[in-house]
């Protein structure tokens, strides 16, 4: 086919979504992507990063096996079959993306796409193929990469992004890792875990900044019990690349050596070579402006996901997918709302929130209460041997 109700351009967890709702609504539909459908979610960032945790998990679990009255002998790792595993489940289900295509008669175009206007797409394949295709609606869900600044520019061997971190060959003696978000929390807890010597720098006050005080505080504190170096209020000026690791240059002159440096200071929004200017969809700081419904400044036009702009969450790109589709099929849904969203950083302990800080509920102006009840007073924690943290109710 060359024509279609909707033509989605990327397959991430927010494309890949709104191409089954529009199939499942009678749509005759398209997934256009060029590199393996999942997106970076399911190829590189969610799923095999929660692989790498598990084992991470597993590890530990086993050093201390004692304490559970379960005497084992010595521990060994063999990395090289750890990052396997996570890439092998990767690729397991980015196949079953593919199966997902086929069982809801969704067309398949591995290739790069490119809005024309309204309503046609050029497709480019691996081979340099073009072809032009007609859709009555365009969803775009490209999502996003890494960002860096300037003096941190990543070469994939020493200064590394999250996706070389996720298949080092080799784990690294040190690591320094850049940015105190989820990305940069996840990595650093992984990495010590297995025994690498991590520093983990913020240039804001606190470790995951995003979340309540209190809970970044205590996590910095748990963190600092294992012998993590973490520096806040911390901005670097530059990395150097020396013959066997690097150095990272802190404002104020501090220089710290390490095997590799890890950039996790954001994302940006993959929005070149799409077309976009010549179509006049707006963008802006490098996200696609979009409503409530998801419609960009073109009609027919959609943006779904962290192409879209924050929250840069899978759960919230399925749901954008799920409005935008609804609402080109003349179903009237709600729209998008970001005040409610679930959000969760799979470092031990792991931390999950749901709504507004409480900073944000007093900006807000609410009169605030708080509970807050330690997980040490927690039959459950203490059964399982895991009594670090708490949960706050505001």
């Amino acid at each position: 086919m060359s024509s279609y109700n909707l033509i989605v351009i990327g397959g991430g967890p927010g494309g890949y979504v709104a191409a089954i709702r529009a199939a499942q609504l009678g749509k005759a539909v398209a997934i256009v992507e060029a590199n393996h459908l999942g997106g970076i979610c399911l190829n590189w960032g969610c799923i095999p990063t929660k692989a790498l945790l598990k084992n991470a998990e597993v590890y530990n679990l086993v050093k201390n096996a004692k304490k559970y009255g379960i005497e084992v002998g010595e521990v060994n790792v063999n990395w090289e079959k750890m990052i396997k595993r996570s890439r092998d489940v990767a690729k397991r289900l980015s196949k079953g993306i593919e199966f997902l295509m086929k069982k809801n008669n969704i067309e398949y175009i591995p290739a790069h796409g490119k809005i024309l206007e309204s309503g046609k797409v050029e497709t480019t394949d691996a081979d340099g193929k073009v072809v032009e295709l007609t859709a009555e609606n365009i969803i775009i869900a490209t999502g996003a990469r890494a960002k860096w600044f300037p003096g941190m520019e990543p070469d994939g061997e020493l200064i590394i992004t999250s996706k070389e971190a996720m298949i080092q060959e080799k784990q690294p003696e040190s690591i320094v890792i850049i940015g105190a978000g989820a990305i940069g929390v996840e990595f650093a807890h992984f990495y010590q875990a297995f025994g690498t010597d991590v520093t983990l720098i913020e240039a804001l006050p606190n470790i995951l900044p995003i979340e309540d005080e209190d809970i970044s505080k205590e996590l910095e504190k748990t963190f600092k019990k294992r012998k993590m170096n973490i520096l806040t209020s911390t901005m670097v000026e530059k990395i150097e690349k020396l013959d066997s690791g690097v150095n990272v240059k802190l404002k104020g002159g501090e220089i710290l050596n390490a095997d590799k440096a890890l950039i996790a200071v954001g994302v940006q929004g993959n929005i070149d070579n799409l077309g976009l200017e010549d179509c006049n969809i707006i963008a802006e700081n490098g996200w696609i402006k979009v409503n409530e419904f998801m419609e960009t400044s073109l009609s027919q036009v959609y943006a779904i996901g962290d192409v879209a702009g924050p929250p840069w969450l899978a759960h919230v790109a399925s749901a954008e997918g799920i409005i935008a589709v609804e609402h080109l099929a003349g179903l009237n849904p709600e729209g998008m709302k970001y005040d409610n969203i679930p959000g969760c950083t799979y470092c031990h302990p792991e931390v999950a929130s749901v709504g507004l800080t409480e900073k944000a509920s007093i900006e807000n102006g609410y009169e605030v209460k708080t509970g807050n009840f330690p997980f040490r007073g927690l039959g459950k924690s203490m059964a399982v041997g895991d009594t670090d943290g708490f949960v706050k109710v505001i």
